[in-house]
């Protein structure tokens, strides 16, 4: 049985969480902006977006939840399952990015979801989506085990392939190709996940957005009072241009949102707010900047190195 009210109960008590939890580090409350979009559109439903902009901690960041209902399944969600096109859909799920000011601590991402497709005279159709990936600036490799730890440690009880399997996945997910270059350090990753039972499905995607507060918090706590100066903010900056890149080149959800009539102002609340871009730059040989290209941005086993 498909239950898209318990899900929906679900990612709003999520995202009250992370909210708070994050509202609390930061010492600034988040700006809530609820929105609904009336029936008779291309698509109708509502949501809340919960944002914090020039905060203590978090120089911009938000939280999103999303429920949309819509007459036929975007382009872009059909493109490699076309016996679903023009089929009436749903789709709700939370999603967050986070960048702080220090350029010691590290932009997270994460986001679970729910997609179900209700094709005529046919069975509903579902699939589960999520995961989360950290981009540090500076690579500190006790920070990339300990998220990948408790991603690991979250996946465990849905059997011992989850892990190995989302972990590669988001490796390949979160990879920049035309610059031939990971985005961070990865984390998981899973999408259009339909095996086993809804109920295994929404129990799994519990299972990783549970985890985020605390994969993302100790690393936060431990770095955020690293003193940094104009170089390391530069480079911040320089960095996030890989992030906005991302997203608007490469990223689904993006796309998605996009072209299937979104709320614009939610799905680019990803963005960071000062990116820098040089040409063709490279960092000096030997230096911090250095040693995030050569020991952090590629693939690693951070659980058995």
């Amino acid at each position: 049985m498909i239950d898209t009210v318990a899900v929906r109960t679900y990612l709003l008590g999520l995202q009250e969480h992370i909210v708070s939890t994050l509202q609390a580090e930061d010492g600034k409350t988040f700006l809530r902006d609820g929105w609904q979009r009336p029936a008779g559109g291309k698509l109708e439903g509502d949501g809340l977006s919960q944002l914090v902009e020039e905060g203590g901690l978090l120089e911009r960041g938000g939280c999103n939840f999303s429920h949309v209902k819509g007459a036929s399944l975007p382009p872009s969600a059909t493109q490699h399952r076309s016996e679903l096109a023009g089929a009436p859909f749903e789709a709700l799920g939370v999603s967050l990015v986070m960048h702080p000011r220090n350029p010691y601590v590290p932009t997270v991402h994460m986001n679970v979801r729910l997609l179900a497709a209700f094709p005529e005279g046919k069975p509903p159709v579902t699939w589960f989506g999520g995961g989360m990936d950290l981009t540090p600036y500076y690579g500190f490799e006790d920070d990339a085990r300990h998220f990948h730890r408790v991603n690991a440690d979250a996946l465990a009880p849905f059997g011992a392939d989850k892990y190995p399997r989302f972990k590669a996945w988001c490796d390949e997910y979160f990879f920049l190709k035309h610059r031939n270059e990971p985005r961070g350090v990865g984390g998981v990753f899973f999408d259009d996940f339909n095996e086993g039972s809804f109920e295994d499905g929404f129990a799994m995607m519990r299972a990783v957005g549970d985890a985020f507060i605390p994969a993302y918090l100790p690393i936060v706590q431990r770095r955020r009072e690293t003193p940094y100066g104009e170089t390391q903010r530069d480079f911040q900056a320089y960095r996030r241009g890989r992030y906005v890149e991302f997203n608007l080149v490469w990223d689904r959800g993006t796309h998605f949102g996009l072209h299937g009539g979104g709320r614009t102002e939610s799905i680019l609340m990803s963005m960071p707010p000062i990116v820098k871009w040089r040409y063709d730059w490279q960092p000096e040989a030997g230096s911090e900047e250095a040693r995030l290209y050569s020991d952090f941005l590629r693939p690693r086993d951070w659980l058995n190195e």
